[in-house]
């Protein structure tokens, strides 16, 4: 992939004596911090040198800020958690379903985001968890991968649920047991939505730190919600095509960005309302970073959640013996990853020979770099 031309981190340097009147937060002004001094001398940096003795070549390198909400943090850790689902995907339809919470309640995720998105999980899981038991639709315990999005194209405040779910489910005597209609069909939307809308205001009533006047929680019942379910996916292959798409995404990636000029940041985004038509929008510098920061998540926050059948208890007690019984899943053979390896002869690993902080490396590993390989 090319090298952006534009960076989110450049805004944040530009703006980094005000960025703490853009956030809500100490957290979200501690990790805007962290993004913008990420690969820069700030964080201090390592010297590595290539183990091919035909190579030997030294690389100094910056150090990561490794947050996850960094736009140059995320490919390396993608990776290696989509090569870890490969090996427990199983040879049956997937679904891909989406819970989204109405803007009514964006307020309160505002303030109160970690009471609010663990209620949208447990809710969640607790309609695919209930319908899969319901013997009139599956009548067996399902599983789900969920991944909390909280933003729009256009950076504002969105959350909402992206979830692969399995179409079948395992019977109590271990035995799989596929959704009907040939797979084609997973539960009903229209049920689905209701069942989503009650229950989480339901919960919303039990949370001690929020009292709310009744009106409020009718206006919730106003209008449906939106719960979506897409077709399945074709195969193996589209499954971890979307993983590789939604697991570690962020609220806007680099390659996004079109111009930082005269302090305002210009960025493309898909108009879903029109058909998903490409534009351009143009926000001031502190809107930015103000839409930026409504997306840091609490610190602590898990927000990818195995559920059911392909929670870690049940994976390990059940997928080998599932396997078994099933047709194998045959994917395509990756190359392997390419972090840790020498950029120069791509063959030998890069091992780290010195670190040092932001006052920079001793002048002898200057000349250590500087001198002809």
């Amino acid at each position: 992939m090319r090298c952006a031309t534009y960076e989110v981190a450049q805004v944040l340097e530009r703006n980094q004596d005000h960025l703490q009147a853009y956030c809500y937060t100490s957290w979200q002004h501690r990790t805007l911090h962290a993004i913008r001094k990420c690969r820069t001398l700030a964080l201090g940096g390592h010297i590595d040198r290539c183990n091919n003795p035909d190579c030997n070549t030294l690389h100094l390198s910056y150090n990561s800020c490794r947050n996850r909400h960094c736009p140059k943090c995320q490919g390396h850790q993608k990776e290696q958690w989509i090569r870890a689902r490969e090996a427990e995907l199983l040879p049956v339809p997937y679904f891909h379903v989406v819970f989204t919470l109405p803007q009514e309640l964006n307020r309160l995720c505002l303030y109160m985001p970690k009471p609010l998105y663990n209620i949208l999980f447990k809710v969640a899981w607790q309609v695919i968890h209930d319908f899969g038991n319901n013997p009139k639709f599956l009548g067996a315990r399902s599983g789900m991968i969920a991944v909390l999005h909280t933003w729009g194209q256009n950076l504002s405040l969105h959350p909402h649920l992206h979830c692969i779910v399995p179409g079948g489910g395992l019977t109590p005597s271990g035995r799989w047991k596929p959704v009907k209609h040939r797979g084609k069909y997973l539960f009903p939307v229209k049920a689905m939505s209701k069942v989503f809308r009650a229950r989480f205001v339901s919960q919303l009533r039990k949370e001690p730190n929020l009292e709310m006047l009744s009106g409020f929680y009718n206006s919730l019942f106003k209008k449906p919600w939106v719960v979506y379910c897409k077709r399945p996916f074709l195969g193996p292959e589209q499954v971890i095509e979307y993983l590789g798409r939604y697991t570690h995404k962020i609220a806007i990636s680099n390659h996004r960005i079109q111009d930082v000029g005269n302090g305002s940041v210009t960025f493309s985004m898909k108009d879903y309302r029109h058909g998903g038509k490409r534009s351009s929008m143009c926000l001031p510098d502190a809107e930015f970073i103000r839409r930026f920061a409504l997306h840091i998540l609490p610190k602590g926050f898990v927000r990818i959640r195995h559920y059911g059948m392909l929670s870690s208890y049940h994976k390990r007690q059940n997928l080998a013996e599932l396997k078994k019984t099933l047709d194998p899943v045959r994917l395509k053979e990756k190359p392997p990853l390419l972090h840790n390896i020498c950029p120069k002869c791509r063959q030998g690993h890069l091992i780290t020979i010195t670190t040092f902080t932001a006052r920079g490396p001793p002048k002898y590993w200057i000349d250590q770099l500087h001198t002809p390989q």
